[in-house]
């Protein structure tokens, strides 16, 4: 995943949910935040970001935030992202073989799943989580309870115990990392039915990614502890 227009910025402070303001060449701009979670160990005035710029007259604000400094470790926030990584790294011949149907955003039941493949002679369900939260070197998810996530996880084991293979997969916009677990202090119910997930035969896959100013791509598995 590449992006165009990339400038360099220090974050000054996060407004709301949506909007931060940031030092671009010298001048505080109003920068969108592509990321609703609450990134409060990463948005910390005065750490060095990157954001892309738009020449657009509709668009409400001419940059989006795309990326930043943890210390020495650049994490992309982009919340968008891991979608279009995950379906670009599939088609590449990655994780499934024998490709017959791939969609996303597919119905089921009461949820809308982010991808539905049939391979060989399967068929299967896929939620892409985006991860950007670290704590020495190891990776959580959520950064904030998500009762959808969970209504999500519990609709992936009603389809696999109706005959389809269920994915669970961590996207970690980030590399380098020692392993992924649920961030069971911020909520415990996502913790325990990703557990329960586990144990009633839905895949539960973790990956890093390469994140450079202007890229981003899928790296190496990443060990998932539950």
């Amino acid at each position: 995943m590449k992006y165009a227009n990339i400038k360099e910025g220090i974050f000054i402070e996060r407004v709301n949910r949506f909007i931060a303001h940031i030092d671009v060449d010298g001048k505080v701009e109003v920068c969108h935040v592509k990321n609703t979670g609450r990134c409060k160990e990463i948005l910390v005035k005065g750490c060095k970001v990157f954001v892309q710029e738009f020449d657009s007259k509709i668009r409400k604000t001419k940059f989006d935030l795309i990326s930043v400094y943890k210390g020495n470790r650049l994490i992309n926030i982009d919340s968008q992202v891991p979608n279009k990584m995950f379906s670009e790294w599939v088609k590449l011949g990655n994780l499934f073989k024998d490709i017959k149907v791939f969609k996303s955003e597919v119905f089921y039941k009461n949820s809308r799943f982010d991808f539905y493949v049939e391979y060989e002679d399967k068929k299967a369900f896929i939620e892409i989580k985006g991860v950007t939260l670290e704590n020495e070197g190891v990776v959580l998810f959520p950064d904030a309870p998500t009762s959808r996530g969970v209504k999500h996880l519990k609709e992936l084991v009603s389809a696999r115990e109706e005959g389809y293979e269920a994915y669970v997969i961590f996207i970690v916009q980030m590399e380098g990392v020692k392993y992924f677990t649920p961030n069971y202090e911020t909520h415990k119910e996502f913790g325990d039915t990703l557990s329960f997930c586990k144990n009633n035969g839905v895949n539960i896959l973790a990956f890093d990614s390469v994140v450079l100013k202007d890229e981003i791509y899928i790296k190496d598995s990443v060990k998932v502890l539950i």
